[in-house]
C-alpha cells in the first residue's frame, strides 16, 4: 500500500490598492493548459512558505515582492495529485507583473473572475474569502435601555466602513415584559442593509432570525452538534468560535465561511484570564483550510500584526465599537 505524497505550494493573490487581483492563465505544455490560476508554484527543499513565493512571483512575473503575509492553508486533491496550498496575500511589490512563461495575465474583480475564463478548481475558494471584510464587529448592546447608545456607535463604525456584524446578546433580559431583541435586530438589520454591510445571528437566538439575516455565528458547543452546515452557502455566511485545534476541524467539516479562533489575549469581558497568544493561534491556524480572524484583546491598531500572524482579520466588541 502506498502514501499518496501532498506537494507543498506556495500561491500568491496579488492585490492592487483598487482591489484587483492577479490571474494567469496556464500556457500550452502544462497540465491543465487554458485555464486561470493564482501565480506561485512547489517549495523546494529548505525553503518557507514566503521564500518559495517570492523565488516563483520572481521568475514567473518578474517582481520582486516587499510586503506578502500568510493567508490560508488548503488541501485541494486533484484526479492525480493532491496539493498543499498556502495562500498569501501579496500587497507590495517592486516592477510590473509580466509573463515570462508565456502566460497571459489579467486583473480581475475577485467577485467575478470567471469573466476571464475556466479557473483551476483550487482558485475558487479564495476568491470566496476575498469577500469577507476584515473586521468583525460583535455587538454589545446589554439591555433594552443600551439600544441608542450602541445604534450610534455603529453607525459611526458603518461609516468608518465596517462591514460585517455579529448580533450577539446573552444578557438580555428575558420574560413577557421584557422589551424584544428582535426589534434591535431589525433596527441593526436595516442600518447595515443601507451601509452594504452583513449582519449574522449568534446562535444563541432563534433560528428564525439566521435566515432573516445574513447568517449564523456558531458558539463552538453548538458546532460541535451539528453534523452539517445549518445554512445554505447561497444566501447565508456561517462563522464558528473556535478555541483548539479539534474545533478548528470541526468548523471546517461544517463547510464554515470562516472562524474566529482565541482569545489571543486578555479582554476587558474576561479580566485576569490570559490569553492563549500569537503562536498558539498560529498552530491553531496552520492547516484551517478556511480563513480566521483573531479574537481578544484585538483593535483596529492589532489589525496589520493580526495579518503577520496568517489571521484574515480582527473581531472585536470594544475594539471596533468602543465600550
Amino acid at each position: 500500500m502506498t502514501t499518496e505524497q501532498i506537494i507543498d505550494v506556495a500561491a500568491g493573490l496579488i492585490l492592487r490598492p483598487d482591489g484587483k487581483l492577479l490571474l494567469g492563465q496556464r500556457p500550452e505544455g502544462k497540465p491543465w493548459p487554458g485555464w486561470w490560476e493564482l501565480p506561485g508554484g512547489k517549495l523546494e527543499p529548505g525553503e518557507t512558505v514566503l521564500q518559495a513565493l517570492a523565488r516563483e512571483l520572481d521568475e514567473e512575473l518578474g517582481i520582486r515582492v516587499t510586503q506578502a503575509t500568510r493567508w490560508v492553508t488548503y488541501v485541494h486533491a486533484y484526479p492525480h495529485t493532491t496539493v498543499r496550498l498556502a495562500f498569501c496575500r501579496v500587497t507590495g511589490w517592486e516592477g510590473e507583473p509580466r509573463g515570462l512563461e508565456n502566460q497571459r495575465l489579467e486583473w480581475v474583480d475577485p467577485a467575478h473572475a470567471a469573466s476571464v475564463g475556466q479557473l483551476l478548481p483550487a482558485t475558487l475558494p479564495p476568491l470566496r474569502w476575498l469577500r469577507l471584510p476584515d473586521t468583525y464587529g460583535i455587538s454589545n448592546i446589554g439591555s433594552p435601555a443600551g439600544v441608542p447608545g450602541f445604534l450610534a456607535r455603529l453607525d459611526a463604525a458603518l461609516a468608518r466602513g465596517l462591514r460585517l456584524v455579529q448580533l450577539r446578546e446573552p444578557g438580555w433580559p428575558e420574560g413577557p415584559a421584557a422589551p424584544s431583541l428582535h426589534d434591535a435586530l431589525q433596527q441593526v438589520l436595516q442600518r447595515c442593509r443601507a451601509a452594504g454591510a452583513r449582519v449574522l445571528v449568534n446562535s444563541i437566538h432563534p433560528q428564525d432570525w439566521w435566515r432573516e439575516a445574513d447568517g449564523v455565528h456558531l458558539r463552538s458547543a453548538d458546532a460541535a452538534a451539528l453534523d452539517t452546515r445549518p445554512l445554505p452557502p447561497e444566501n447565508h455566511w456561517v462563522g464558528v468560535s473556535v478555541h483548539d485545534a479539534a474545533q478548528m476541524t470541526q468548523a471546517r467539516a461544517l463547510g464554515a465561511d470562516f472562524a474566529v479562533a482565541g482569545p489571543v489575549a486578555q479582554t476587558a469581558s474576561h479580566p485576569g484570564q490570559p490569553g492563549i497568544g500569537w503562536d498558539a493561534f498560529v498552530a491553531m491556524n496552520r492547516d484551517a483550510g478556511l480563513p480566521a480572524y483573531a479574537i481578544g484583546g484585538q483593535t483596529m491598531d492589532t489589525l496589520a500584526t493580526a495579518r503577520e500572524y496568517g489571521a484574515h482579520g480582527i473581531a472585536a466588541i470594544r475594539g471596533v465599537f468602543g465600550a
